[in-house]
C-alpha cells in the first residue's frame, strides 16, 4: 500500500521527470512537445504539497489521506 508521503514523492517526481523530458534535445520532438502539453495542467510541487497539508488541516472530514505535506 503506497503511503500519503510517498504518492506526494512520487507526484512530484513526475513533474521533474516531464520537465526533463521537454527539455532534453536527444528525444524526438514529439516527446518534447507531449511532455510540455502535459506539463501545462500539472500541479507543481508547491501546489501538491499545501493539496496535502490542507488534507492533514482536514483530517477530521477524511478517513484516509491521499497526499501529505512532506516528501519524508
Amino acid at each position: 500500500m503506497t503511503m500519503p508521503h510517498e504518492r506526494t514523492r512520487s507526484i512530484i517526481q513526475t513533474r521533474d521527470f516531464l520537465v526533463d523530458l521537454s527539455g532534453d534535445q536527444a528525444l524526438p520532438e514529439s516527446v518534447r512537445n507531449e511532455a510540455r502539453r502535459l506539463l501545462r495542467h500539472y500541479p507543481t510541487s508547491d501546489e501538491v504539497l499545501l493539496a496535502g497539508k490542507v488534507e492533514e488541516q482536514m483530517k477530521n472530514v477524511f478517513t484516509a489521506r491521499f497526499l501529505s505535506s512532506t516528501i519524508d
